[in-house]
C-alpha cells in the first residue's frame, strides 16, 4: 500500500475547501428559505465551474414546451433514459375542473433525478407554467380548476441511464354521491334539453332503486334542507374549500340537519322522485354551484376513471429503432385516430424514447412522434 503523507499546507488546504463547501451549503440553505428556488436552479448549481452541458439540457426543454404528443388518460410508458442525448418526454392533454391530475415517474435508481413541470395551454404558442416537482420528488398532483388542455414535461438528469415507467392519470376530487353506484347509474347528463327548450339540465341525474342512500361527496357544512320547488325534497351541502354549493335533490327522506358538519361518506337523505319527478324512476339529482359563475358541471367531480396500467420496467436498453415498412406514419399520438406529423421510409433510424401499448415514442428534429410497433424494430 502506498503512503501519502501530508503536510501543513496540504492539511490547510483541504480544511479550506471542507470549510468553504460547508459554508456554501449553509449559505444555500439560508438562501433558499428567502428565494425558494426551482428545482431546476437547485441542479444547476451542479454546473457552476462549466455550465455549457446544463445550457444545452435547460435548452431542449424549453423547445419540448413548444412541442408534444396528445394522449387519453390513464397513460402509461416505459423505457430507458439515454446518456447519448437530453431527452424530453412531452404529453398533452385535456382535463376538466373538478379532475385530479396524477403524474408518477418510476425510475429503477433511486440515485438519478428525474424533473417534473405542468403547463396549461394559453394557445398555440403560449404555456403558462402551473407547477413543478421539487427538488428529487418524482411526482406531481394537481387539482385542475379551470378546463382546458395541459402538458406534462418529464425531463432526466444529465447523462441518466436507468430504465424508467411514466405514469399519468386522473381523478374526480368528490366521491360518488350514491351509495354502491358508479357511472352507468348516470343517465342525464349536464345540458339536456328540459321543458321543451325552456331550460337546460343543470346537473347529473343518478337512478337508484328508491331508498338508497345519498352521501356526502367531500366535508362540509348542512346550509339547508326541505321540500321546496322542482327538487322536492333537497339537501344543499356547502365546500367551502372550492366555494361550491353541492345540491342533492328529488330525495325520498331527508336524514340531515341544517348545519351539521359531515365527512365524506355520511349520509344525507334516501333516493326518490320527490318534486317535479314524480312521474321518472327514482333517482338523485345532483348539481354543483360556485359563486358568479352559476351551476357547473358535476360529472368531472365524480366520474370514476379507471388506474392506470402499470408497465414493467424495460428489458431492452436499445436507444434507436429501424423502419421496417416501405413507408410509415409518425403520428402525433398513440392511436391510428392521431394527427399524421411526417412519413418515415424503410431503413430509417429513430430515436426510442419509450413504449406504451403497442406504439412506439419517437422524436426526430425535435418534434415528438409515436409509430405503431408492426411498422418498426428495435436496432
Amino acid at each position: 500500500m502506498k503512503r501519502i503523507e501530508l503536510t501543513y499546507p496540504h492539511l490547510f488546504l483541504i480544511i479550506s475547501v471542507i470549510v468553504v463547501t460547508t459554508s456554501c451549503s449553509r449559505l444555500h440553505k439560508v438562501t433558499d428559505l428567502v428565494t425558494n428556488p426551482s428545482a431546476r436552479e437547485k441542479y444547476q448549481r451542479e454546473f457552476e465551474e462549466n455550465d455549457r452541458a446544463f445550457a444545452a439540457w435547460q435548452k431542449e426543454f424549453d423547445k419540448a414546451v413548444l412541442d408534444s404528443i396528445t394522449v387519453s388518460l390513464p397513460y402509461s410508458e416505459f423505457g430507458n433514459f439515454s446518456p447519448v442525448t437530453y431527452p424530453v418526454y412531452s404529453y398533452e392533454m385535456t382535463l376538466d375542473q373538478g379532475e385530479r391530475l396524477q403524474v408518477e415517474v418510476e425510475k429503477d435508481s433511486l440515485q438519478q433525478l428525474v424533473f417534473l413541470d405542468l403547463f396549461k395551454k394559453e394557445n398555440d404558442s403560449v404555456y403558462e407554467h402551473i407547477k413543478s416537482a421539487d427538488f428529487s420528488e418524482t411526482g406531481i398532483s394537481e387539482e385542475i380548476t379551470v378546463s382546458g388542455v395541459y402538458k406534462v414535461l418529464v425531463q432526466p438528469e444529465i447523462g441518466a441511464t436507468t430504465p424508467f415507467r411514466i405514469q399519468i392519470s386522473k381523478e374526480p376530487v368528490y366521491s360518488f354521491p350514491v351509495v354502491s353506484k358508479g357511472n352507468s347509474a348516470v343517465q342525464s347528463y349536464w345540458g339536456a334539453v328540459r321543458d321543451g327548450g325552456r331550460r337546460s339540465h343543470e346537473g347529473i341525474d343518478i337512478f337508484a332503486p328508491r331508498g338508497t342512500p345519498v352521501i356526502a361527496v367531500t366535508p362540509g357544512r348542512v346550509s339547508s334542507t326541505g321540500n321546496k320547488g322542482l327538487g322536492g325534497k333537497q339537501v344543499w351541502l356547502r365546500d367551502s374549500k372550492r366555494g361550491n354549493s353541492l345540491y342533492y335533490a328529488h330525495l325520498d327522506s331527508i336524514i340531515a340537519t341544517s348545519g351539521m358538519r359531515v365527512k365524506v361518506g355520511d349520509t344525507l337523505g334516501l333516493v326518490g322522485n320527490s318534486g317535479n319527478a314524480r312521474t321518472t324512476p327514482p333517482h338523485l339529482h345532483f348539481g354543483i354551484y360556485k359563486g358568479y359563475r352559476g351551476a357547473q358541471n358535476p360529472l368531472p367531480y365524480v366520474y370514476q376513471i379507471k388506474k392506470v396500467e402499470k408497465l414493467p420496467f424495460s428489458k431492452d436498453s436499445n436507444s434507436t429503432f429501424i423502419i421496417s415498412s416501405a413507408t410509415a406514419n409518425l403520428r402525433k399520438g398513440p392511436s391510428t385516430k392521431a394527427v399524421i406529423g411526417r412519413q418515415a421510409k424503410a431503413q430509417d433510424t429513430l430515436q426510442l424514447l419509450g413504449k406504451t401499448s403497442d406504439w412506439y415514442h419517437t422524436r426526430l428534429e425535435d418534434q415528438n412522434y409515436f409509430i405503431h410497433e408492426s411498422l418498426a424494430s428495435p436496432l
